[in-house]
């Protein structure tokens, strides 16, 4: 398999999706409103992380492309929590993608205490063989919920997966931590929206 060829319409379909949403952010900015997007990231999976999953989950590589959802990833980070649904109703709107699957981690958390709203979408990217659809996971996530599954990941990365039961424990209570500093942010959303204007104002 060509990796280069294969994974270039991918880079494409992550820079696409992060232009678009970004200039999201703009017009908000622009009409001095509240934007529910504080920043957003993405990136084409690495080849070794691809053929890790594949193998995890027993999938041919001839069936990569249709199997592995995430092989395109863009990440939305909010500043609250009803932010994430905002951005979600924003992006079933509109008609350059289309929503194959939604998994809500927000109101249901994994066991682990992961929080995050994925997206999978199908999204058209102009190739110089035609048009391809290629399918694409978007997160969208509070800075509260991204800070504790940044370091999960580092965790799960440093201990191949089986994280010790002690530093599990702590990471839930982290998790919960998180969550109750999104509940409190929440109740007192206006105030911080008021501030942040009068900021910028000046």
């Amino acid at each position: 398999m060509n990796w280069k060829s294969t994974l270039a319409p991918y880079a494409q379909v992550v820079e696409e999706l992060k232009v678009k949403l970004k200039g999201i952010h703009k017009q908000f900015e622009n009409e001095s409103k509240h934007s529910p997007i504080e920043f957003i990231t993405g990136r084409v999976k690495p080849v070794p992380s691809i053929l890790e999953k594949a193998e995890s989950k027993k999938i041919p590589l001839e069936d990569i492309e249709k199997e592995i959802q995430d092989i395109a990833g863009v990440r939305v980070v909010c500043q609250f929590v009803d932010d994430i649904y905002t951005v979600v109703e924003m992006i079933r709107a509109r008609n350059d993608l289309t929503i194959v699957e939604e998994k809500d981690y927000v109101s249901k958390k994994k066991a682990s205490g992961y929080r995050s709203y994925h997206l999978i979408i199908e999204y058209p990217v102009e190739t110089i063989d035609g048009m391809k659809k290629l399918l694409a996971e978007i997160q969208i996530r509070t800075l509260a919920m991204n800070f504790w599954a940044t370091n999960e990941h580092s965790l799960n990365y440093k201990y191949k997966g089986s994280i010790p039961a002690n530093i599990k424990v702590r990471l839930q209570n982290a998790a919960e931590a998180a969550f109750q500093l999104d509940e409190e942010m929440s109740k007192i959303k206006h105030e911080v929206q008021e501030a942040q204007r009068i900021f910028h104002r000046k």
